[in-house]
C-alpha cells in the first residue's frame, strides 16, 4: 500500500513490516490501558521504547522483543519493507509520547487525553490497515526536499 508512494530503497535496510504492525498493536493496547487507568508509567515505557527504536537500538525495545515472541509463536510471515520511513515514524512517535509525558507531569489532562486518543488512532491504523501516518509525513518531507 504505502511502498508504491515511496522512493525506495531509502536506507537499503529491510525490516519486517508484520513485526512492526504487531508493535503498533502493542502500542495501541498500552494507549488504551493508559486511557483506562491513567498510569503515567505506561507513557514513560512508551517514551523509552520509541527512543530505542528511533535511534537504532532495536534490541533494547521491550515491545520489539514481545513482538518477536509473537511473530515466532504465531508463525507470522516476514514481509520486508524499508527501514527509513519506519524509523522516522518511530522518531515522530517519540516526540508525540514525550509531549504526552510532559502533559502528564504538568497535569494538563485537557491535552493528555486527546494526545492519547490520537496515539491510539495512529497505532490502530498501522496495526490493522498497514497505514503508517509517520511514513506519509516522511514521504511529504521527501517530496518537498526537506529529507
Amino acid at each position: 500500500m504505502m511502498s508504491q508512494d515511496l522512493q525506495c530503497p531509502i536506507e537499503h535496510v529491510k525490516v519486517n513490516e508484520n513485526k512492526i504492525r504487531i508493535v503498533a498493536l502493542l502500542v495501541l493496547f498500552m494507549g488504551i490501558w493508559f486511557l483506562l487507568t491513567g498510569y503515567n508509567w505506561l507513557i514513560m515505557l512508551l517514551v523509552y521504547d520509541f527512543f530505542v527504536r528511533a535511534f537504532f537500538i532495536p534490541k533494547l525495545s521491550l515491545l520489539g522483543a514481545l513482538a518477536n515472541v509473537l511473530v515466532k509463536l504465531f508463525k507470522v510471515a516476514y514481509k520486508p519493507t524499508d527501514r527509513g520511513p519506519k524509523r522516522f515514524a518511530a522518531g515522530m512517535g517519540l516526540v508525540f509520547v514525550t509531549t504526552m509525558l510532559i502533559a502528564a507531569i504538568l497535569g494538563w489532562v485537557v491535552l493528555l487525553a486527546p494526545l492519547a486518543i490520537v496515539l491510539c488512532i495512529f497505532a490502530c491504523l498501522e496495526s490493522f490497515a498497514g497505514l503508517c501516518v509517520g511514513c506519509y509525513f516522511y514521504i511529504g518531507l521527501q517530496r518537498v526536499k526537506i529529507l
